[in-house]
């Protein structure tokens, strides 16, 4: 068990219990105030701490590894980088000081890491670029207006026809994308699921500011705006 925790980069105990992920943020912050990095050079440093600071053999051992694990994950999500030339050296990414500044690091990078799957086309490229710029509000909204344009077209509808009232038209009983296979229920419940994102998530955004400084919240939104497009999609191919 270490004694003191003068010099080392992060308490034994913590190394081996937490999540690599929060080990790895804390190593993140520690190196913000030391500046450039080299792997070797900090497990090195590392070790020599924790064996000044008493900790022997294979715990030792344990708490290097969880180090090394936590030092490799920095790299794999882009939050370290090899300082050109010198490739061995590190600095800290603009996405690194970006995470390091959020009032939830971790939470920016999960909701990050969810936009990373492969989005339907007509929202991928702008609204994923929206998101990374911390434009979250913008990214969610367009991700939005995309479906509402894209149901507009399905439907054949007029230029005019915006929101909730045309999720209805489209979608009610008879409408352009109702589908009459389905039985009632089902062609109802489609209509409410399309008219609640809307109404929801869409139209809020079209009229006031609406804050959506939670960026978990805002990725979610674009990836129900995602499985909306897909869904129209699938509709689309059905009626040829």
């Amino acid at each position: 068990m270490v004694t003191q925790t003068w010099g080392v980069p992060i308490e034994a105990d913590r190394a081996l219990n937490l999540p690599v992920e929060q080990v790895a943020l804390h190593l993140l912050r520690r190196f913000q105030r030391g500046g450039d990095q080299n792997r070797r050079n900090f497990l090195i440093g590392a070790g020599n701490s924790y064996r000044e600071n008493g900790l022997k053999g294979d715990q030792a051992d344990a708490v290097l590894r969880a180090l090394a694990e936590a030092y490799d994950w920095l790299i794999l999500h882009g939050l370290l980088s090899g300082k050109p030339p010198q490739q061995d050296w590190l600095f800290i990414t603009r996405k690194g000081i970006a995470i390091l500044g959020a009032p939830d690091g971790l939470a920016l990078l999960r909701a990050e890491a969810r936009l990373e799957v492969d989005l339907h086309p007509s929202i991928a490229a702008r609204v994923r670029a929206q998101f990374l710029l911390g434009e979250y509000e913008l990214a969610a909204f367009a991700a939005m207006r995309q479906v509402e344009i894209r149901v507009r077209e399905l439907a054949s509808a007029d230029a005019g026809d915006l929101g909730v009232p045309l999720m209805a038209k489209a979608f009610r009983d008879g409408g352009p994308l109702a589908d009459t296979n389905s039985e009632r229920g089902e062609q109802v419940a489609m209509m409410n699921l399309f008219q609640g994102a809307i109404g929801v998530f869409k139209n809020p955004s079209s009229h006031r500011q609406v804050d959506y400084s939670d960026p978990t919240l805002a990725s979610e939104v674009v990836l129900l705006a995602d499985l909306l497009l897909r869904m129209l999609d699938a509709r689309s191919e059905l009626r040829g």
